[in-house]
């Protein structure tokens, strides 16, 4: 690699249920890869059912960071997962191994690359008087002291939209910097490596068949017994959040029976990846795979061509 090449840290992102750690695991091998896995739930102990997480055959020969590694009683975070990945990351590079960052929380992901934007605590005072001005004079005229502040972010935000323009002047309130300064100042893994991401997508109808499959599969596999076990354990708020757990746990108190649970547990999955789709598909830098038109191998091939270069020459 040249002197001035950095090295490349990949991606693979997309919806739940579409084959991101089954290729992964693929292209790992393939490149001498490390996993570091970008999932809020997956990281958890005891909920590898409903999570979802990496069979054990899947993990027996290729290393998976941030799996079944944490107590359900803890609280986890994008900042707590930002900071960890970045260790693993570095650690693997030293190691002689490519780090594959593998996952659908799409916030993880961004945070990860551009950076967390570091939004002071919120001031609830501030937010009562201001709440109070865009009621007496309308939004519009607080978008226009923004303005006065911070064109640039006045420039994405709707004048109507109060929220956001409070939030904005809230920070210039408590730090004494505008929201653009802050977000100047936020650094990634961008702004140190080189960037791949691609993204595994497919038939809108396609996902959510997989998604359906998915939950059956589950539930065939001793997710309720999961769950049961999980609700005598004091779990975090985060970990509460978790796909089926909520669905499986209303069923074993009894508000509905399991055919009801399995079919709001198919329709919140469904839901989640189509946020997960409209996440993802804002970013302009993923490049995309239809695995209805691709299989494994010919995607982990134009993967693999991506990263040597046009020179042939690895990225890695």
């Amino acid at each position: 690699m040249p002197a001035n090449k950095r090295p490349t840290v990949v991606f693979i992102v997309g919806p739940t249920a579409i084959g991101k750690t089954r290729l992964a695991v693929k292209l790992a091998r393939r490149i001498n890869g490390e996993i570091i896995s970008a999932d809020s739930m997956q990281v958890y102990k005891g909920v590898d059912i409903i999570s979802q997480a990496p069979a054990r055959k899947e993990r027996r020969n290729t290393t998976h960071r941030f799996v079944g590694m944490l107590d359900p009683k803890k609280e986890y975070s994008v900042a707590i997962f930002r900071r960890s990945a970045i260790r693993a990351i570095a650690s693997a590079f030293k190691h002689k191994k490519a780090p594959i960052v593998v996952g659908g929380s799409g916030l993880y992901v961004k945070a990860l690359i551009d950076g967390l934007f570091p939004s002071p605590e919120a001031d609830e005072k501030f937010r009562k008087k201001m709440y109070g001005l865009a009621l007496k004079r309308g939004s519009p005229e607080l978008h226009g002291r923004l303005a006065r502040i911070d064109p640039d972010a006045a420039g994405l935000i709707h004048p109507n939209d109060a929220r956001r323009i409070i939030r904005a002047l809230e920070i210039y309130h408590q730090t004494g910097k505008t929201m653009t300064e802050l977000k100047s100042m936020t650094k990634g893994l961008k702004d140190k490596y080189d960037i791949m991401i691609f993204g595994l997508t497919a038939p809108r109808g396609v996902i959510y068949k997989n998604t359906d499959k998915r939950v059956d599969k589950m539930l065939d596999s001793g997710a309720i017994t999961e769950v049961k076990r999980l609700k005598k354990k004091k779990l975090s708020k985060t970990a509460q959040a978790v796909l089926g757990y909520k669905e499986i746990a209303g069923y074993l108190d009894g508000a509905y029976d399991l055919d009801a649970a399995k079919e709001m547990l198919k329709k919140n999955t469904r839901n989640f990846a189509k946020r997960q789709l409209t996440w993802f598909r804002a970013d302009k830098r993923i490049r995309w795979f239809d695995v209805t038109k691709q299989n494994d191998l010919e995607i982990i091939e134009k993967v693999c061509m991506s990263l040597r270069g046009p020179k042939g020459r690895s990225n890695l």
